[in-house]
């Protein structure tokens, strides 16, 4: 693929993992709750799910989405019920006074699988990649299916340093959260929100 055309590619990339979503609040939340390292392997877990999603827009799969509206609904009550799973943890969570207290409440494997299963489970994300994608490939480029993994990967590889970013800048208000018990029952509400209305957000857009 041309130089200047995976430079677009990765402009547009980044622009939109700026902009606020779903998965901005869902990065932001678990960092603030956890801190900025179990934020990068939330972040792990959503950009395994992209390339989940590039393997489907890739090998044509997403089709069945259009052919089988069942399947498409199937999969995002799936992907709700389980944010509004998260909700109700968050909920009752109780209240850490420590960093590592709070941090080994839950393990780096349950982070990541909260990624995948948050990125998996939105079939929108296929949808956005069929239409998103084709843009930026030509015949003239080669097989359209390595050029579909090349742009997975550079979508992955922004989508990753800008969700790093907002890991990593969440630090101070993690140390915040930490040095108050007051703060961690707030935060724990705010996340219970967030998923709820996440989950909102999944089933109803696109009905």
């Amino acid at each position: 693929m041309p130089l200047e055309v995976m430079i677009a590619f990765s402009v547009a990339s980044l622009l939109l993992a700026l902009s606020p979503g779903p998965d901005n609040l869902f990065v932001l939340v678990h960092s603030a709750l956890y801190g900025p390292k179990s934020g990068i392997i939330v972040i792990a877990g959503l950009c395994t799910g992209l390339l989940f999603h590039t393997t489907i827009v890739a090998l044509g799969i997403t089709t069945l989405f259009k052919n089988y509206p069942m399947a498409f609904v199937l999969l995002k009550v799936t992907g709700a019920l389980y944010l509004l799973f998260l909700s109700w943890n968050s909920f009752r969570a109780s209240v850490k006074r420590t960093e590592n207290q709070q941090q080994r409440k839950i393990t780096g494997f349950h982070l990541y699988r909260r990624g995948v299963i948050m990125n998996v489970t939105n079939p929108k994300v296929s949808i956005f990649f069929l239409a998103f994608l084709p843009q930026f490939t030509s015949d003239d480029y080669g097989p359209l299916l390595s050029q579909f993994f090349i742009l997975g990967a550079l979508f992955i590889f922004s989508t990753f340093l800008v969700f790093g970013a907002i890991s990593l800048f969440s630090s101070l208000l993690c140390k915040l959260i930490n040095g108050s018990e007051l703060a961690q029952k707030i935060m724990n509400w705010i996340a219970g929100t967030v998923f709820a209305g996440i989950a909102l957000k999944l089933v109803v857009t696109g009905l």
